[in-house]
């Protein structure tokens, strides 16, 4: 249970003064939804103000406060034209504070003329004119505007600003109880870092670099500490220990020879299953290296020693997708394999059932409906999950309950991960790398084009659909951000204009639709009724259309390169050459063409994810923006390269020298597991 103390920290944002349902949605937006996620909303920049006596003191470009005396206002009957108010400094200097639009008449209130007024801006100088356009602040008394010297630079979404967050921001720091310590006294001298409540107010109030090392250190401590108690418990659990005798894995049908990487994964695995405690292990695969032939061979290895297998996708259709691929390649060894999806019911669902408690289903493939409440298993003792990203912690460990003892787990991923990065969102985890491709996989030939030859592009489109051969067409598709309406719109627009050219064969796919609807419009695609796929990023994982070898991705500059590598990796699937289109803006930075020209020259995912770090930074840390969730919302790449082996190290110490967690500190770390809602791992402790 939570301890009390962090109560105030995890109430609703609606606590809070001045918060309504209005005010509600564009909080939800950026995430805000407890008093927590506001103390935690830090800014991006701070204002830097200078007080000045007068304008012959300050630069133009300038942020500054300065004392004028209201002389005149100039008002427009042009409604689109400025309300000047013009005013003198202490020397005589005139300064023009200009107002657009219905901020005119707050202006008319501001500055009575005669009167003296402290006005906080950015000076600027159009023509002959100094000029501050809409001051930030305007006081009657000097001593009003101290505060504002220094100010905060909130990340906003559409309906909020600056001075309403800078208030929420005040009322969650105000709520803010003492915590206890939970950082190594040692550390905390070394680094010279304030107490936790202290660095989070530091870290509102201005550039304060210890102040925002000490948050994010206590970030990557949790998140340490909860995959070490993850990792210490299951080393504690008995396992199945697993010996197969290959007698299945003999008889397989698979497409190519397994590579070299593949070989030594399954060598990892096959030695971790004949261990007695449960594998915990991470297959990292690129797009097309072969995890599920991995995955069945570690399947088959629990079969022939007499247990269960389970294999968890993401979606139905992905699920579907292995189900077929599993039959096809273990069709000649009589291994009875099952799909159950949440679209199961009556007799069949019953059947499926039936044959998971009797033992008669070796395996099973499907969605989060293997591990609810009502399936059984007679000896499950190997859990793969595909796509380990789209998965909690949480939710895995609710499925390797479902064993007599706790089953191995495999989870597999298709996104690359930076080696830095790897400890950080698996380090719990063994983990296996396949850095080969099978043979005969052809490299996809990317071109990056501009996005005024659009019309080129559909005709090439059109071409390619009159050999009977199926494509993507790719709109941006940010989740969270302020664009994700007009995104959406553009991708049906998109749609509308190739629908009126192809007809019937275009689908349209999004991650607003309706599930049922999204899963008939890719099966159409699937099944080849459908020969245009237009969809935002729903699509760049699992879906396995040999026939479809175009790829068009528009306004390719918005995408991380893990998530354009991603989406280029559903071509090439077959045997056919396939083509990749990058469309770029007009408007291209100089990271954005470092990064398409990047795409154009390598296919290995692995390189790119370490570029796409490289280039993006922490603020887009693995894509996330738009590829898969980050466990880190407080630390950046470079604090994470700099801070997370102290915290791996603090969290170990904890661990192994503190059994339990049961000392004083151990008890403060179990309220820094639930201040960042790690506490899954607080389950894992003995008495916890």
């Amino acid at each position: 249970m939570r301890p009390e103390m962090l109560n105030p920290l995890f109430a609703e944002t609606e606590s809070l003064e001045g918060v309504g349902p209005k005010l509600k949605k564009p909080l939800e937006k950026l995430g805000l939804t407890r008093v927590r996620d506001l103390a935690y909303h830090l800014p991006d920049r701070f204002v830097q103000r200078r007080s000045v006596p007068d304008l012959d003191d300050a630069q133009v470009g300038e942020q500054v406060v300065v004392a004028l005396t209201v002389t005149e206002h100039r008002a427009s009957s042009n409604s689109r034209a400025p309300h000047r108010v013009l005013a003198r400094d202490a020397k005589g200097n005139v300064c023009a504070l200009v107002y657009f639009g219905k901020a005119s008449y707050t202006a008319k209130k501001l500055f009575p003329p005669g009167e003296k007024r402290w006005v906080a801006g950015k000076l600027e100088q159009y023509d002959q004119w100094l000029q501050i356009v809409h001051p930030d602040h305007v006081a009657e008394d000097s001593a009003e505007l101290v505060g504002h010297l220094v100010e905060p630079v909130y990340p906003l979404a559409e309906g909020l600003t600056q001075p309403k967050v800078a208030n929420l921001a005040h009322q969650a720091l105000q709520r803010a109880p003492e915590l206890p310590e939970w950082i190594e006294p040692g550390v905390l001298d070394r680094q010279k870092w304030p107490a936790w409540r202290d660095a989070l107010v530091l870290a509102h109030r201005g550039e304060n670099p210890a102040a925002r090392d000490r948050l994010a250190y206590d970030e990557l401590l949790a998140n340490s500490l909860a995959l070490m108690l993850v990792r210490a418990d299951n080393r504690k659990r008995r396992g199945q220990p697993l010996t197969g005798d290959g007698r299945l894995r003999d008889k397989l049908s698979l497409p190519f020879p397994l590579t070299g990487a593949q070989r030594r994964s399954i060598g990892e695995i096959e030695g971790d299953l004949a261990q007695t405690s449960p594998m915990l292990r991470l297959l990292q695969g690129d797009v097309g290296a072969g995890k599920t032939v991995v995955a069945l061979e570690a399947m088959l290895i629990a079969v022939e020693g007499g247990a269960q297998a389970a294999m968890l996708a993401p979606t139905e259709i992905l699920a579907r997708q292995h189900f077929d691929t599993l039959r096809k390649m273990a069709g000649p060894t009589g291994v009875n394999i099952a799909l159950l999806t949440g679209r199961d019911k009556g007799r069949a669902r019953e059947s499926i059932l039936m044959g998971l408690v009797d033992g008669s289903i070796d395996i099973v493939v499907g969605t989060h409906a293997i591990f609810q409440e009502a399936v059984s298993y007679k000896n499950l003792a190997l859990v793969v999950i595909d796509e380990q990203h789209r998965f909690g912690v949480g939710q895995r460990l609710m499925l390797t309950q479902k064993g007599r003892v706790t089953p191995h787990c495999l989870a597999m991923t298709a996104t690359p991960i930076p080696r830095t990065l790897t400890l950080a969102q698996y380090g719990e985890m063994d983990v296996s790398r396949l850095d080969e491709m099978p043979p005969g996989r052809q490299p996809i030939d990317t071109r990056v084009i501009a996005l005024d030859r659009l019309s080129d592009v559909a005709d090439g489109l059109a071409r390619h659909l009159e050999t009977g051969q199926q494509a993507y067409w790719v709109c941006p598709m940010v989740r969270g951000s302020e664009h994700e309406t007009e995104d959406l719109a553009a991708a049906e627009a998109r749609f509308t204009t190739l629908k009126a050219r192809f007809g019937d064969a275009v689908v349209l796919v999004h991650g607003q639709l309706k599930p049922e609807l999204k899963d008939a419009a890719m099966e159409r695609f699937v099944r080849g009724e459908a020969r245009l796929l237009v969809a935002t990023t729903v699509i760049e994982v699992g879906v396995d259309v040999p026939n479809a070898t175009l790829m068009v991705i528009e306004q390719a500059e918005r995408f991380g390169l893990a998530q354009l590598h991603q989406l280029r990796g559903r071509v090439g699937r077959g045997s056919a050459k396939s083509v990749c289109l990058l469309l770029r803006s007009e408007q291209l930075s100089e990271v954005g063409r470092e990064r398409l020209a990047l795409m154009r020259e390598t296919q290995d995912g692995f390189r790119l994810a370490e570029e796409d770090l490289r280039l993006r930074g922490g603020g887009e840390l693995l894509g996330t923006r738009q590829s898969g969730d980050t466990p880190f919302r407080i630390a950046d790449l470079e604090q994470i390269e700099r801070l997370l082996p102290m915290a791996s190290d603090d969290a170990r110490l904890l661990v192994e020298r503190d059994g339990g967690l049961a000392s004083v500190r151990g008890e403060a770390a179990r309220v820094l597991l639930y201040l960042f809602e790690r506490d899954w791992g607080v389950q894992l402790l003995r008495g916890g």
